[in-house]
């Protein structure tokens, strides 16, 4: 009986080692098959992911450029807003200087770039806005002189600058009032005739009834200023003058009066360093051209 068995379990042997082959392959098999698609799987989730990220960076990358897109507007807004901002207030700058140039100009008076020598007419009515009296150490003379107030400032940096390269300026003559140059032409008149016509203005004519006139002298020459213009002090004033406004009313060969190197008027800086860099004396100009500088008449420079 046991080798019966035998026989035939050595029979069926080959046959059941096959099956377990089979099986262990099928195993094997199943298992690579089973691997390969969870594999597959995840591969197919990690590329969804990859896809999905991709899809969120171009959504990011979309929304970046169009911030930048609305940066770049807002920045072109904001320039424009800042250009017309700064136009505005050029604008207001402009109207605020424009103001201030109008009631400047409507606070001056009119009268003081007038050409009076025989030209224009001052009435006896006319006086300055303001005079002061010019401090005694810069006249010649006992008696008080006074200058228009505007003026005065000008007057004394001028004296001051002089004395320091030792220029003694002395002011013998100023403001005098319209019955003042009354009395004045009539002495002149009285002692010379019609003579005094030559150099002396009639009242109403005078540019010292301005109060922006000065007859200069010398400590020397004190009352005799008739030489004046051989002087070192009118030197010194042709050359310097100008830039404390001050010009020579009547140089030599003017069609006024003789030639008076004592006799200047303050015109204001910028109409007298015109003249100066020019080589024109005030009254060659036309009294439209003198009154464009009047809004200038008392700037500083």
């Amino acid at each position: 009986m046991i080798s019966k068995y035998q026989d035939k379990l050595k029979l069926i042997t080959p046959y059941l080692s096959l099956v377990i082959l089979l099986i262990l392959i099928s195993l094997i098999i199943f298992k690579y098959f089973m691997d390969f698609k969870n594999n597959s799987f995840k591969e197919i989730n990690y590329l969804n992911q990859i896809s999905k990220l991709n899809e969120e960076n171009l959504n990011a990358l979309k929304e970046i450029r169009e911030l930048k897109e609305n940066n770049l507007n807002l920045s072109n807004l904001l320039a424009n807003e800042q250009s017309k901002n700064q136009l505005f207030e050029n604008q207001i700058n402009f109207i605020n200087n424009q103001v201030g140039q109008l009631s400047k100009f409507v606070s001056l008076d009119k009268e003081l770039l007038k050409k009076y020598s025989k030209v224009y007419f001052l009435n006896e009515n006319y006086v300055p806005k303001n005079i002061s009296l010019i401090d005694s150490k810069y006249t010649y003379g006992g008696k008080e002189k006074y200058i228009h107030t505007e003026v005065l400032p000008f007057l004394i940096n001028m004296l001051n600058d002089a004395s320091i390269f030792g220029i003694n300026l002395k002011i013998i003559s100023a403001y005098r009032s319209f019955m003042e140059q009354v009395g004045l032409k009539s002495q002149y008149t009285i002692v010379y005739g019609s003579g005094a016509n030559k150099f002396s203005a009639d009242q109403g004519y005078s540019e010292h009834q301005l109060g922006t006139t000065v007859d200069f002298t010398t400590d020397e020459l004190g009352n005799n200023f008739d030489n004046f213009g051989k002087t070192k002090a009118y030197n010194w004033l042709k050359n310097n003058a100008y830039k404390y406004g001050f010009v020579l009313s009547y140089p030599e060969n003017n069609k006024y009066y003789i030639f008076e190197p004592w006799h200047w008027r303050f015109v204001g800086i910028k109409l007298a360093k015109y003249l100066y860099e020019n080589k024109k004396y005030f009254y060659e100009l036309d009294q439209k051209e003198i009154d464009q500088y009047l809004i200038y008449i008392f700037d500083r420079n």
